[in-house]
């Protein structure tokens, strides 16, 4: 039972309506029987809680840029109308009756998670309870790799010679798995795997593998990903890539940069080398950079573009979905200093820029998102698409309509990605 309540879905319309019908109602009821004296003074907090709610979302977005986004105005209003509540629960408590007071204390919880869910739906990355306390909600997946299988490359694109079989699931599979970190010792959290319905059969096909990784804060969550790809498995007889997605932020959700270093511990090797092991070892993909896939969304976008170029041996592909311009880019002052020890020569080697000058690609498809209203990551995705096509990848620029930097920009970059990679990986025409 606990573990349904953690993996319900709390991003629902229905379940943000309840809980701002609720907080409304506690909101109101504190106005009851007012006298003149306290009228004024709870009219006076609400209008100075609100207030304060909106100055506190100017300063962290458009004064000290602490996330590197603007917050919509829903977020905004969410925010306000929170504190402007607390406001009132808090005067309540001064010169009023007993059941006032008592309202008030049972009132305060109420308009803190009617606003968090509020404003965490309007974000929409923490689906769950689970995944916005940091517990994974997943089922572990048991993972047994096919030893007879023939190397589906040789016989041409997959999807001329694929044939479902009866009894095929209609979705694909999501849970999580260990991956040990035997060559890095970095303190990863559990791996998010989707694999698609051609994944699950008695006798499956080797199939295309995708690395994924998520934002900073974040989880490494399958759900996204494994639903745009669900889609595309329906229309393309249950066809889709296998998909790790990796942990590159650890548990204490920190700005690893995707690199080794003495303050984060070896992420870069445990990716490269874990990561990577892992997959070849118990997953039924193709040993082929033609069909493997770095992909990423905000910090694991940047992560891709970075590894996507130091590494065209393993990965044939990458899809940057809303990512920094290179590690790092929100606070390059603190990282030069806490992560390169101030060696500005060792922090410029890590740009994607820097690593793709000078290069010619031979056989790399790129591909950079980022949401039409999320004016600082297009411009990154920019910069960076123009060195890659330089450096001559095979790149597509794409901006999701009307879309900012959350899970609108998440959902509609994959979408386009996997536009663009199911010819290339062999899953449609």
């Amino acid at each position: 039972m606990l573990t349904d309540l953690l993996a319900a879905d709390i991003t629902t319309a229905a379940v943000v309506g309840i809980a701002a019908t609720t907080g409304g109602a506690f909101f109101v009821a504190l106005f009851l029987r007012p006298t003149p004296r306290w009228a004024v003074r709870a009219f006076l907090a609400v209008a100075a809680g609100g207030l304060a709610g909106i100055v506190i979302c100017w300063l962290v977005t458009d004064v000290f840029d602490v996330f590197g986004i603007d917050f919509s105005r829903a977020v905004v209003f969410w925010f306000a109308a929170m504190l402007g509540a607390l406001a009132l629960a808090a005067v309540s408590f001064r010169r009023s009756p007993r059941w006032r007071k008592v309202l008030a204390i049972v009132s305060m919880p109420v308009f803190v998670i009617a606003g968090g869910l509020g404003i965490n739906a309007e974000f929409g990355l923490n689906r769950s309870i689970g995944a916005l306390i940091g517990v994974s909600t997943e089922q572990n997946v048991e993972l047994k790799k096919s030893t007879d299988l023939d190397n589906n490359a040789s016989q041409g694109p997959l999807w001329e010679h694929w044939t479902p079989p009866a009894g095929m699931a209609g979705s694909g599979q999501q849970g999580k798995t260990a991956i040990p970190a035997t060559a890095s010792g970095f303190a990863a959290r559990d791996a998010g795997i989707y694999r698609p319905p051609a994944a699950l059969v008695p006798e499956p096909p080797q199939l295309p593998l995708v690395i994924m990784l998520m934002g900073q804060p974040g989880n490494p969550d399958p759900s996204y990903i494994g639903e745009v790809l669900d889609d595309y498995a329906k229309d393309h007889s249950g066809l889709a890539p296998i998909v790790i997605v990796a942990d590159q932020i650890g548990p204490n959700q920190d700005d690893t940069l995707c690199v080794d270093s003495s303050k984060y511990g070896n992420v870069e090797s445990y990716i490269m080398k874990d990561v990577v092991s892992f997959a070849k070892e118990n997953l039924n993909i193709l040993n082929d950079p033609k069909y493997w896939t770095i992909a990423g969304y905000s910090n694991g976008g940047q992560c891709a573009i970075s590894l996507g170029a130091k590494y065209p041996e393993v990965f044939g592909n990458i899809l940057d979905i809303s990512g920094e311009e290179f590690p790092g880019a929100e606070n390059p002052a603190a990282n030069l200093a806490g992560i390169f020890h101030g060696d500005q020569a060792a922090y410029d080697a890590q740009k994607p820029v820097n690593i793709m000058a000078g290069k010619k690609y031979q056989d790399t498809t790129a591909i950079f998102t980022a949401g039409s209203l999320d004016a600082p990551y297009v411009q990154a995705a920019k910069t960076v698409y123009d060195a890659a096509t330089q450096a001559g990848m095979a790149t597509t620029y794409y901006e999701v309509p009307n879309a900012g930097h959350l899970v609108d920009a998440l959902e509609g970059g994959l979408k386009k990605g996997f536009e663009v990679l199911y010819p290339r990986l062999g899953l449609s025409q």
